[in-house]
């Protein structure tokens, strides 16, 4: 496994910004605000979502539940969507990423990347529910963006953690 193979080396991880935090957070609603249409919207990642889990998990005491709901707002306003649902989304995501942080952290990447698609299929689900709530029916081809928000998620922490990577020179 590359994620495995990262850590083999010595190397300690520099601590992170929080401009980068910041930086990545909104790279991440500009890659969200792409055009994009047809069956490629369905298949759209949660570009925000995947981001904010990741720095949740790694970082739940600077990016926590608060700051996720923010996001959120942001992301309703950018997405001109029913304001709140991406707010409401977001928080229900952080709350996975904060309380199973340490359980998170402590699996290889392939173990991750299975809780992360029942986090990402939770905060789906309450996407879908707003949804219903106000169309009175559910897309189901709209869970497909949680599939490819799960595959999304290795690539995002293998560059996440060689970007926070400094090796260590041995004397």
């Amino acid at each position: 496994m590359p994620y495995t193979a990262i850590h083999a080396r010595s190397e300690i991880q520099r601590p992170v910004s929080n401009t980068f935090i910041l930086t990545s957070v909104l790279v991440a609603l500009f890659l969200n605000g792409l055009p994009w249409e047809g069956v490629w919207l369905m298949m759209r990642p949660d570009f925000v979502a995947v981001v904010l889990l990741y720095w949740c998990m790694h970082k739940p005491w600077r990016l926590g539940i608060g700051l996720s709901w923010a996001v959120g707002i942001l992301a309703d306003v950018a997405d001109a969507s029913l304001f709140g649902q991406h707010a409401l989304a977001y928080t229900v995501l952080a709350f996975g990423g904060v309380v199973l942080n340490h359980r998170l952290q402590m699996f290889d990447l392939r173990q991750q990347t299975t809780h992360v698609l029942g986090i990402m299929a939770l905060a789906y689900s309450v996407y879908a529910m707003v949804h219903w709530l106000v169309n009175g029916y559910v897309v189901w081809m709209y869970f497909i963006g949680c599939l490819t928000s799960t595959l999304l998620w290795p690539p995002l922490c293998i560059l996440f953690q060689a970007m926070r990577q400094q090796p260590v020179e041995r004397e």
